[in-house]
C-alpha cells in the first residue's frame, strides 16, 4: 500500500513565507513546493540569500518536497544558455534547501504550429539539462503543461522515454491534463503510470478549463489516487489551487479550519485541503 505526503505551493496563500508557514502548520502540512518567497521566485535569489531562506524553514520545521521552477517555461525559440545557467543555479539550490526535486517544463511551442517540428531541439535541451545534472543527486520532474512540448501523454512519454534516465521523472497534473482536454483515466495513467514520481493537486472542468477543488472537476483525482495508493505510491500530494476565484465555500464546516476566515489566499487553500483530505480518507 501506498503513502501520501501532503505538501503545497505556499505562495498561493500569501507571498509572505512566514504567513505560509503559519497557514501550512495550521493544515499540518509541514513540506513546501517552494516557487514564490516574500514575493520574488526562490530561483531568483543570490545563494547567500537562500541560506537565510533555508534557516528560516528549518527553524520552524519546514522541508521542500520540491523547487518549483519555471524552467522550460520559455519558447522553444528563445535562447537556450542563459536558460542552462539559470538551471545550474537553480541545482545549487537544492543542495543548499535538501532537495531532491526540481519542478521543469518542456517549452512553449509557437501557436498552431506542429510540435513534431520541434522535437529535436526539445530533446537536445533536456539532454543538456540531465547531463548538468548528472552526480547532483536531483531528480527532474517534467509538469505536462498546456501549449508545451509535453502537454499530452503520449509527448511525455516520448520525451521521458527518449531520455532514458532515473533522475528525470513525470510529475501528474491532473488540471493541466483537463485542460488540453486529455482523458486522465484511464488514458493518460495507464500511459504514464511507470514513470510517475510526483502528483500535483488540482482539478479541472472540460467545458470551459476552469480550476475547482480536487475531486470537482474532470480529472479523475480519486480513481487514480486510488490506483497510486493500492499500486505502493509512495510520494507526495503537492497542493496547487490555483482557487483565486473562487467563491465556493460549502466545503469547510462551522469550527473547520478556515471556515471564519475572510476571503482571500487563506480561506481557498483550506477549501483545497479539505478537498484533498476528503479523497484520501475515503481511499485510505
Amino acid at each position: 500500500m501506498g503513502k501520501f505526503i501532503i505538501s503545497a505551493f505556499a505562495d498561493e496563500i500569501d507571498q509572505n513565507l512566514d504567513t505560509q508557514m503559519d497557514v501550512l502548520e495550521q493544515h499540518g502540512i509541514k513540506h513546501i513546493e517552494m516557487r514564490g518567497v516574500d514575493g520574488k521566485h526562490l530561483i531568483d535569489y543570490s545563494l547567500k540569500e537562500v541560506k537565510e531562506i533555508k534557516k528560516r524553514i528549518d527553524a520552524r520545521g519546514f522541508k521542500l518536497s520540491a523547487i518549483g521552477s519555471p524552467l522550460g517555461k520559455i519558447k522553444i525559440t528563445d535562447d537556450f544558455a542563459l536558460h542552462l545557467n539559470l538551471f545550474k543555479h537553480t541545482l545549487e539550490i537544492a543542495k543548499i534547501m535538501d532537495c531532491t526535486y526540481i519542478r521543469m517544463f518542456s517549452f512553449f511551442i509557437p501557436k498552431g504550429e506542429d510540435p513534431g517540428k520541434y522535437r529535436d531541439e526539445v530533446m537536445r535541451r533536456w539532454r543538456s539539462f540531465i547531463e548538468v545534472a548528472d552526480g547532483s543527486g536531483v531528480i527532474l520532474l517534467h509538469e505536462n503543461e498546456s501549449g508545451i512540448y509535453g502537454d499530452t501523454p503520449e509527448r511525455c512519454l516520448d520525451l521521458l522515454q527518449t531520455m532514458d534516465s532515473d533522475h528525470f521523472k513525470a510529475i501528474f497534473d491532473f488540471a493541466n491534463f483537463v485542460q488540453c482536454n486529455v482523458k486522465n483515466y484511464p488514458d493518460g495513467y495507464n500511459l504514464l503510470q511507470n514513470h510517475i514520481e510526483y502528483i500535483h493537486v488540482k482539478d479541472a472542468v472540460y467545458s470551459d478549463h476552469h480550476v475547482v477543488p480536487a475531486g470537482e472537476g474532470d480529472g479523475n483525482v480519486k480513481q487514480i489516487l486510488k490506483k497510486l495508493h493500492d499500486n505502493g505510491y509512495h510520494g507526495f500530494l503537492s497542493l496547487e489551487p490555483h482557487l483565486w476565484d473562487y467563491k465556493d465555500f460549502s466545503l469547510l464546516k462551522p469550527g473547520s479550519l478556515g471556515y471564519d476566515l475572510p476571503e482571500g489566499g487563506a480561506k481557498s487553500f483550506a477549501v483545497a485541503v479539505q478537498a484533498l483530505k476528503n479523497i484520501v480518507e475515503d481511499i485510505v
